[in-house]
């Protein structure tokens, strides 16, 4: 059985438990009807299943290849990639001045969750340029705009980040890249920059890299970091590909999954580029392209999830062991939760998505602070239940799970970096308890009222299911506040845990919405109490871990750590 696109699961959830339906009640998203949603996701998963799907195992078996200095990409990628440049697909949430559809970003969330589970490392190259559209909409030139934009919405050119050098990983203040002013408003560009996703390809006319580099005498660390535009070609006077700039990919990176996604070493020599944003303010542009990417990331390891979980539903349903092994209990139990996980994820990223545009739609300081609380906690769960939910794919197939040709182990092999790209999920933890913690937890202490709120109002239609959401969530509320009175160390101790504990409450919340939604009897009702009852009980543990703090931690000296 091919991959489904989860086109009526995701349309639920829109409907029924994150409703996009206030977002399309503002002025700036009022064309995200109910019609135009249902035609995206129908088209969009369409795309994917007969165009993106069957090109997964090609792209796994014929990798991205470094030829003459040229990236040629796997057998039927270019023409993939062109029918989704075609389409639209590439920035549907693109400013329509420049040719986007102008579209709320949880449309974009939805497509890429689709896109994520037919075809990973195909799905990496729109999601880096949908990244620098939004990238370049807040902080270039209006020139700067009018001549990549159109390109790279279209689909025609694609884009690139490039922050990673060989000893500036996390700690990006430490990168060595220079840009040297030629005063005619160009830089030249050098340094070496290292996993840069799709750094080249054959399957557009230009790759435009967002490269971080420092100025001549700039102050030392992030704060003398500049952004440049550095394309592959330097446009011509009429705004086409022209001369080759001073790039080069190096290699390609060798790596466990994410074959068909050329990973690249780049080389700047010299390379032209143009200033984007102000001097020294470069990682606050960067950071705008992050943040886009943290969610998709987190809808990635979604996306794999659903389609790692269609392969373990069909095989069990095939394989026979005395009985088809789907009507084992160990079986129909990793089933039952993986299924329950997938929902979990995919509701707390579309409400983060729907947060983001109700914040840009309304300019409202409470909607601009949840979405920036839920960034971390969907990017870090969604991919932690990419890799479980894979992993657990590869043990319904048994030993056929670790053979290859079966693909369940290719899910688990390209979804493992999505927990490490983009900030690793022990930073976006850290990030939760500290930044996202520095209004003294007003923007959580809202989100946990509300599900409390909700909780109490569903004690009448599922009573058990209601009050073990309330008591969790009561629960993480009074950690939270024992939280905030730590220092900073004994907080990043237990920021994963945390972070778990609140992914946990938040899926609970949405699998009770879906259960009163569709009533106490419906198949939702019976995956939230799998949910409820098997799954958020691991919040009470990951609160405990959370709470021991760093002492423990460091009691353990470096010496007795390698003995």
């Amino acid at each position: 059985m091919p991959y489904r696109s989860p086109v009526s699961e995701l349309r639920f959830i829109l409907d029924k438990v994150v409703p996009l339906a206030p977002v399309a009640e503002t002025e700036l998203f009022a064309e995200a009807t109910g019609e135009t949603v249902e035609a995206i996701l129908t088209e969009a998963g369409r795309l994917c299943d007969e165009v993106m799907a069957p090109l997964l195992r090609n792209g796994d078996l014929h990798p991205a290849r470094l030829e003459n200095g040229v990236v040629r990409s796997s057998p039927g990628f270019k023409e993939a990639y062109g029918q989704i440049a075609e389409g639209g697909w590439v920035a549907i949430s693109g400013p329509q001045e420049f040719g986007g559809m102008g579209l709320p970003m949880t449309m974009t969330v939805a497509v890429n969750d689709m896109m994520s589970g037919a075809n990973l490392a195909l799905q990496l190259n729109p999601l880096l340029t949908q990244g620098q559209i939004e990238a370049l909409e807040h902080h270039a030139s209006d020139e700067i705009k009018e001549l990549y934009l159109p390109k790279l919405i279209s689909g025609e050119w694609s884009g690139t980040m490039n922050l990673t050098e060989p000893q500036a990983g996390s700690d990006v203040g430490a990168l060595r890249s220079k840009a040297e002013p030629m005063g005619d408003g160009t830089y030249a560009v050098t340094g070496q920059k290292i996993f840069i996703s799709w750094g080249d390809s054959d399957v557009t006319a230009n790759v435009c890299h967002l490269v971080l580099a420092r100025l001549p005498d700039a102050a030392p660390g992030t704060k003398g970091i500049s952004l440049f535009m550095v394309p592959k070609y330097i446009p011509d006077a009429n705004g086409n590909p022209g001369v080759a700039n001073s790039l080069k990919v190096v290699s390609l990176e060798h790596k466990m999954g994410l074959h068909g996604s050329p990973t690249c070493v780049m080389s700047f020599e010299g390379a032209t580029g143009w200033m984007v944003g102000e001097p020294g303010k470069g990682m606050a542009a960067m950071f705008t392209m992050m943040n886009n990417a943290r969610l998709n990331v987190g809808v990635q390891g979604i996306g794999v999830a659903e389609a790692a979980y269609q392969k373990a539903l069909e095989y069990a349903q095939e394989r026979v062991q005395f009985a088809p092994i789907i009507q084992h209990a160990d079986v129909r139990r990793m089933l039952a939760e993986m299924k329950a996980e997938v929902f979990a994820a995919r509701t707390i990223a579309m409400a983060c998505a729907v947060a983001l545009d109700m914040s840009r739609a309304t300019g409202e300081a409470d909607w601009e602070a949840r979405a920036a609380l839920l960034t971390p906690i969907a990017k870090a769960y969604g991919t932690d239940v990419g890799m479980w939910v894979a992993e657990q794919g590869v043990q319904v197939h048994g030993g056929m799970g670790f053979i290859e040709e079966t693909g369940a182990a290719q899910f688990y092999r390209d979804v493992r970096v999505t927990a490490i790209y983009e900030g690793t999920n022990g930073i976006q933890a850290m990030d939760l308890v500290g930044r996202k913690m520095m209004d003294e937890g007003r923007a959580a202490f809202r989100l946990l009222q509300e599900i409390e709120d909700e909780a109490k109002a569903a004690r009448e239609a599922l009573p058990d299911l209601a009050e073990d959401v309330w008591q969790a969530t009561e629960s993480l509320r009074e950690h939270t506040e024992w939280m905030l009175g730590q220092g900073t160390q004994d907080r990043f101790a237990g920021a994963v845990p945390y972070l778990r504990a609140f992914a946990r409450v938040l899926g609970a919340h949405y699998h009770l919405r879906a259960a009163l939604a569709e009533g106490g009897a419906s198949g939702r009702a019976k995956l939230a109490a799998v949910y409820i009852r098997r799954l958020l009980p691991q919040y009470a543990a990951a609160l405990a871990e959370a709470k021991e703090g760093a002492e423990g931690l460091y009691a353990l000296s470096v010496e007795e750590l390698s003995a």
